[in-house]
């Protein structure tokens, strides 16, 4: 199988100014960490999903949003692929609308309910060993926040995953260097580096731009297997906005009328 990686580039463009004008409709949404890791998200429904023959929207492996607050990615790519409908977009966060400004299981396309930083990766642990113990041919795909790597319970999953083998099981930190409000190489410099631990917890691991949809399918197309693999994508929170850039108030504001316009204005296609 090949990536179309300009066709990537193309989408992720259209999502981010489906994502502004979401942000039109609501006083705060989580539109820079979405920024951060869309094209983490791109790859996976795109590149590395394998999709049920004949049902285009429907896949044979797992998706988890282990980083709950970046849930816009995943709404905007679901009702791309038809599986949420433009209406459920414009109720978001609303008292008539289904989509809250986090994952809702029981929600189309949402297999759990996250933001709860620190559970995510447990729960994706859990789901690709069931799926091995009942012999299901599923790969489970979760995304990650840097920030959500301070919780213990992430790592008490990570060694879980790596004694029992779990080679069904690919997790990505998007490592944005942001923690809501501060950076976490000021305030958890020992935090880094972070794939020397990934390996201490008997993981395999890589790193890439994580804006470089081609580099994030390369690499986990080229993992040896036999145990978790573990890619960190290096971003920007804010990603295609000057002004949203690593800037922390933009975790959770959404732009004002010329905010909006300005920022509309600057999406270009982003590239590597």
């Amino acid at each position: 199988m090949t990536f179309d990686v300009a066709a990537s580039r193309r989408r992720c463009l259209a999502y981010r100014r489906r994502v502004l004008d979401i942000s039109q409709q609501v006083p705060a949404l989580h539109a820079a960490g979405a920024f951060s890791c869309l094209e983490i998200v791109d790859t996976i429904y795109f590149g590395l999903m394998r999709r049920q023959v004949g049902t285009p929207a429907r896949f044979m492996d797992t998706f988890l949003m282990s980083k709950g607050h970046g849930c816009m990615a995943q709404y905007v790519i679901l009702e791309d692929l038809g599986i949420l409908s433009k209406r459920d977009l414009e109720l978001y966060c609303t008292p008539s609308g289904r989509l809250g400004c986090h994952p809702d299981y029981g929600v189309p396309g949402i297999e759990a309910s996250t933001g709860s930083l620190g559970h995510g990766l447990g729960m994706a642990t859990g789901m690709a060993y069931a799926d091995r113990i009942n012999g299901e041919d599923r790969r489970v795909y979760a995304v990650l926040s840097d920030g959500e790597l301070q919780e213990g319970s992430t790592w008490e999953a990570m060694q879980m995953a790596a004694n029992l083998k779990i080679d069904n099981l690919v997790a990505f930190v998007d490592l944005n260097d942001m923690a809501s409000l501060s950076r976490m190489s000021e305030t958890h410099p020992a935090f880094y580096p972070v794939l020397d631990k990934v390996r201490a917890f008997g993981w395999e691991a890589a790193e890439v731009n994580g804006h470089d949809a081609g580099a994030i399918y390369d690499a986990v197309s080229r993992r040896r297997g036999g145990r978790p693999f573990l890619l960190a994508g290096k971003t920007i929170k804010g990603r295609g906005v000057s002004f949203m850039e690593s800037i922390p108030i933009w975790h959770y504001r959404s732009p004002s009328k010329d905010e909006y316009a300005q920022a509309l204005a600057e999406l270009v296609e982003v590239t590597s």
